[in-house]
């Protein structure tokens, strides 16, 4: 794990180390330093960014960003290191990827496909794009490899919380889960056009594929997310039994 830069001692820092070990045992370190506050990567560098990375080049139409202020596309920056580090890596090369957070360390011999669709999710929601942004919870509570049942309990608990803080500041709620339907619609058009950038960026399969792996995905999401929360529900049968007034304060 890298050490913190003195400069940034006042911020405090959440480290995320991926590391990939190739069949030729070669190895490949990603280490994330993201503020704990704003939940974005700070340790970006000041690298030359490739053309499939400027903020025009397939810009996604629904892109709130101007090249004045963002000369760059926030999530092509992110994958900019990914793509050229694994461009003779395939998507169905066989890598064991270990994971380390302060919390936990996470080890699993999976497809490159796999491990670099859960890399390229954790970089997708500390990039600073606008759409993105909404997975920041997530983020700060990273679980590497998770399955499909994972993330359906993930996301719709990470966003009912956020229902409950409008709720409590007089805003309007959703619990129907509409808005989250919306956010996954965003998210499904900013892959599609990340495709395209990264399509024009590498003869190898093994990034493009990751992220086509993370948009299908995605792109259950909306459909799974109320039969898979029906099939939880006998999870909360202690919430769920008795009368309304049964709470454990009483």
């Amino acid at each position: 794990m890298t050490v913190a830069d003195p400069k940034k001692s006042c911020m405090e820092i959440i480290e995320i180390r991926y590391c990939f070990i190739l069949g030729d045992q070669r190895r490949e370190v990603f280490d994330l330093q993201l503020d704990a506050r704003s939940l974005e990567v700070i340790n970006k560098g000041g690298r030359d960014f490739p053309f499939w990375a400027d903020l025009e080049f397939h810009q996604c139409p629904h892109c709130p960003l101007v090249k004045e202020t963002h000369p760059y596309c926030p999530v092509a920056m992110g994958l900019a290191s990914v793509i050229e580090r694994f461009e003779k890596v395939f998507s169905y090369d066989e890598v064991d990827l270990e994971v380390i957070t302060r919390q936990r360390r996470v080890t699993q011999h999976t497809t490159a496909q796999r491990a670099l669709g859960s890399l390229i999710g954790l970089l997708f929601a500390t990039s600073g794009c606008p759409h993105t942004d909404y997975f920041k919870p997530m983020a700060r509570f990273h679980l590497p490899l998770s399955s499909l049942e994972d993330t359906v309990f993930r996301v719709t608990s990470m966003y009912l919380v956020a229902q409950y803080f409008r709720h409590k500041e007089g805003r309007e709620s959703d619990f129907e889960l509409e808005g989250l339907k919306k956010i996954y619609d965003n998210m499904h058009l900013l892959n599609s056009m990340i495709t395209e950038r990264i399509r024009n960026a590498t003869r190898a399969d093994s990034s493009l594929n990751a992220v086509i792996l993370l948009d299908t995905f995605m792109g259950l999401m909306p459909l799974v997310s109320e039969e898979q929360m029906a099939e939880l529900r006998h999870l909360f049968v202690a919430y769920l039994s008795g009368s309304g007034d049964d709470r454990p304060d009483r």
